[in-house]
């Protein structure tokens, strides 16, 4: 039997040489914009993080106890302090609160891009049309690939690790917003009509309260990706838990690898439980438990 490898006829396809030329017309005609995000996105991280890594552990684990406690009763609130005590017991608390800076960051501007674009989408065909295309290649695309354009406009560091994030954790946020908005019951929609009231006004006091779960858990699924793919931006320079693994993995520390993975377990499943429970705090979430109890 033959070794050699077959190729096919067909020409190559340089779709590679493409997507670097269009890297090159964006770094060459919009440098100025990149980096007015680049000093925007760096400005914050650097004054939260600075303000998390600034305040004594002990005040922050008492707020986080606080924050959990009044979200979902004192059993959560006591397994947060728990929980950053072991944090901080692992040496890992600055690195914690590096990591928590970069999602919140990433976790609010994906919030503000995918909520409007969702409920466009919900609200238009045309829109809704376009949008699931896109996200459809958004979450097939391999999160790793995400660094690679980045890097180029950005450099390394913090700031291209959260625009990666930002792209990577969109999708679910958009179609959850969109299925929320499309699930309202259209006679409610149509009471409201019935009664004048202009299309804005049915947006924001019947669709959204009425979709506010499934928006929350798109909300939810933005902050767990943002998680995620913010420790994957530690290979690109990106601070925190993540370039702590990253190390990890590259020197065979097994050691710093696991305290650097149970902190991020920590932060996964505090975040995980707060914005589930901000979905279930609305005035629908209330509404379904009081059906249930009944």
């Amino acid at each position: 039997m033959s070794d050699n490898v077959l190729v096919g006829d067909l020409p190559q396809i340089p779709v590679g040489t493409w997507f670097k030329a269009i890297i090159d017309w964006l770094q060459g005609n919009i440098g100025p914009f990149f980096d007015f995000v680049e000093t925007v996105v760096n400005g914050a991280i650097t004054g939260l993080s600075s303000a998390l890594t600034w305040a004594p552990w002990p005040v922050l684990l008492v707020l986080f106890a606080a924050l959990g406690w009044w979200l979902r009763g004192w059993k959560f609130g006591l397994g947060s302090a728990i929980g950053f005590a072991l944090i901080d017991s692992l040496r890992e608390f600055p690195s914690a609160m590096q990591t928590l800076s970069q999602v919140l960051i990433s976790g609010v501007v994906a919030v503000a891009i995918a909520v409007p674009v969702g409920i466009a989408a919900a609200r238009n065909e045309t829109v809704s049309r376009i949008v699931k295309p896109v996200l459809d290649f958004m979450q097939t695309l391999p999160a790793f690939v995400y660094l690679i354009p980045v890097i180029f406009f950005f450099s390394i560091g913090a700031v291209p690790g959260v625009v990666a994030t930002v792209v990577f954790s969109l999708p679910p946020g958009v179609r959850l917003t969109e299925l929320g908005i499309r699930q309202v019951d259209p006679e409610m929609v149509e009471a409201g009509e019935a009664f004048g009231s202009p299309p804005r006004r049915i947006l924001r006091e019947i669709q959204i309260p009425l979709a506010m779960p499934s928006i929350m858990a798109g909300i939810n699924q933005i902050i767990m990706l943002s998680l995620s793919m913010v420790v994957i931006s530690g290979m690109v320079g990106a601070p925190g838990l993540g370039a702590e693994v990253y190390a990890a993995v590259t020197s065979l520390k097994l050691d710093l690898g696991f305290n650097a993975g149970i902190s991020v377990v920590v932060l996964a499943i505090y975040l995980d439980r707060l914005t589930s429970s901000l979905g279930a705090r609305s005035a629908v979430g209330r509404a379904l438990r009081r059906a249930d109890a009944a």
